[in-house]
């Protein structure tokens, strides 16, 4: 694949960093990505990865647009409000960059669906608000052989993580971290406990930058990292994280079944 004389001209700074180029733009390019969750994180790291030419975005969410969203949720716009955030996001997406190929699914990701979608990317990105998921998108990206970038965020914390555990060495699953989701009574989520709005930029923009990482083969991975970023304190912090050899899914005695 060449790039055309236009991309040459809008992907222009990438193509001059020494870790990119014209190879790695064409990677990028050639690249699918599935954005689970199009709203505080997944606003952020689909307009990145789509103004970075990642080729293929695709984005699942069963949700509409509400005013309330709008205060972090930068994909989308006060006149959206009640459309679907697949579609309002795709236009974002469309408008920013017409090179790339926008797949929309405005739908719930559950176990009947997760595996079929997932298997048609090469990375997926976790940019939902709830355990059930976050554990669902772990499972299948495990089995499925996928790198998955983790994000979260409440109040003024955010964390996130890339989880490779099908690879050998010190690579741990979101199950490795958080063996089981809290109990309902202390899980919040933003809506019951509030999010600072730009947060999100924060999480999410890291989240498009370590997905790129992925793809390139650059840098550091932050697979058995856990980075965590307090914005009150103005604090970045990263611990190390370590594989679970009883963890039920990617331990030595796993109980898990593939999907």
């Amino acid at each position: 694949m060449n790039l055309t004389d236009e991309q040459l001209d809008r992907y222009a700074r990438h193509i001059v960093l020494r870790d990119v180029g014209g190879r790695g733009q064409k990677k990028l390019l050639g690249t699918k990505v599935l954005v689970v969750g199009a709203g505080g994180l997944g606003s952020p790291m689909l307009l990145y990865l789509a103004a970075a030419g990642v080729g293929t975005l695709g984005i699942i969410d069963d949700d509409n647009v509400d005013l309330s969203n709008l205060q972090r949720q930068i994909a989308h716009e006060t006149a959206d409000i009640d459309r679907a955030k697949v579609k309002s996001a795709q236009a974002s997406i469309e408008r920013l960059n017409p090179d790339i190929k926008v797949v929309p699914y405005q739908t719930r990701l559950n176990s009947d669906n997760a595996q079929d979608v997932l298997s048609e990317y090469d990375l997926v990105a976790d940019g939902t608000d709830n355990f059930e998921t976050r554990f669902l998108l772990n499972d299948t990206c495990f089995f499925l052989r996928k790198p998955l970038v983790s994000g979260a965020m409440l109040q003024f914390e955010g964390q996130i993580s890339t989880y490779k555990a099908y690879e050998e060495g010190n690579n741990p699953c979101y199950r490795c971290v958080f063996p089981a989701p809290p109990p309902p009574e202390i899980a919040q989520t933003c809506g019951e406990a509030g999010v600072l709005g730009a947060l999100a930029g924060v999480i999410g923009s890291l989240q498009a930058i370590e997905i790129i990482k992925e793809i390139l083969g650059v840098g550091d991975s932050l697979s058995g990292r856990l980075l965590l970023y307090d914005a009150l304190s103005t604090e970045f912090r990263k611990i190390k994280i370590s594989r679970d050899p009883a963890c039920a899914l990617c331990g030595s005695e796993a109980t898990f079944l593939r999907p």
